[in-house]
């Protein structure tokens, strides 16, 4: 069963479970709405659902997500009021959950950048392994323009996305980019028409779930553990892993419908 959502629609098909963010009024932000409470919901849900073999991000309306709500900053609302201790934990306990069971997903995440992805929704965007874009995206890493920081984790993933420098030149700038830099610079994998982003992200994330699930959930999660592990430690886990994918039955009937094909 799908789990019930507020904000944002859920579908699974083909083994690619499709997240729609449903809250155009307020551009899809993540801190004034349920949307990271319930990606949070769906990632949990995707690790322990062996029907989903991949997951597809995306933003119903004109943006991907705004981020925070500029709003409630300037009121010093929700999440943005309090004293220092409270204002922390609404981090730790709100959009810093979601950066954690965005990187415990086991399955591959796709984000559909359908238009802006400021801020926590350009991070957010990070957070996926892969990022498809249309002619509309705009993306920025926006917090110094407010006189803040990411919050929620972007230091940490958009390093690993377009590597160190051009990592700082983002942020210490805060620019906003349009479509074509930002696959220049390796954030999106490639640009569409938007009438053509969903259909190419669903493409892709059928792609990967039509592949032997067990093997596609332990290569991310190796793709994962190579980010934080020595190298002869790392090779270590990759032979105990393996020795456990070469006796599973996906492997079997893989490698027999290889030798079938050859005879």
């Amino acid at each position: 069963d799908l789990p019930e959502l507020k904000d944002c629609e859920l579908s699974l098909d083909g083994g690619v479970a499709l997240l729609q963010f449903n809250r155009h009024d307020v551009r899809n932000e993540l801190t004034g709405t349920a949307i990271a409470r319930e990606i949070i919901t769906v990632c949990e849900w995707a690790n322990a659902n062996p029907q989903v073999g991949a997951l597809v991000l995306t933003g119903n309306g004109t943006a991907f997500s705004a981020g925070g709500n500029i709003h409630d900053m300037h009121r010093r609302k929700g999440m943005f009021g309090g004293t220092p201790i409270e204002i922390q934990n609404g981090y730790r306990q709100g959009i810093q959950r979601m950066a954690l069971a965005m990187n415990a997903l086991e399955v591959p995440a796709i984000a559909a950048v359908n238009g802006a992805a400021i801020g926590a929704g350009f991070d957010l965007c990070c957070m996926c392994d892969i990022r498809l874009g249309s002619e509309h995206a705009k993306m920025g890493e926006t917090f110094v323009n407010l006189g803040i920081i990411p919050g929620d984790g972007g230091a940490w993933f958009l390093p690993r996305v377009v590597g160190p420098q051009r990592a700082a030149e983002l942020t210490f700038s805060g620019r906003v980019i349009g479509a074509d830099e930002a696959k220049e610079i390796g954030i999106l994998l490639d640009v569409h028409p938007a009438e053509e982003l969903l259909p190419a992200c669903m493409a892709m994330a059928t792609g990967f779930a039509s592949k032997p699930r067990e093997a596609l959930r332990t290569a991310k999660r190796l793709l994962r553990s190579g980010q934080r592990m020595q190298l002869p430690d790392f090779l270590d886990y990759c032979a105990s892993l393996q020795s456990i994918c070469h006796t599973t039955a996906e492997h079997e009937d893989a490698v027999q419908g290889m030798v079938d094909k050859v005879r």
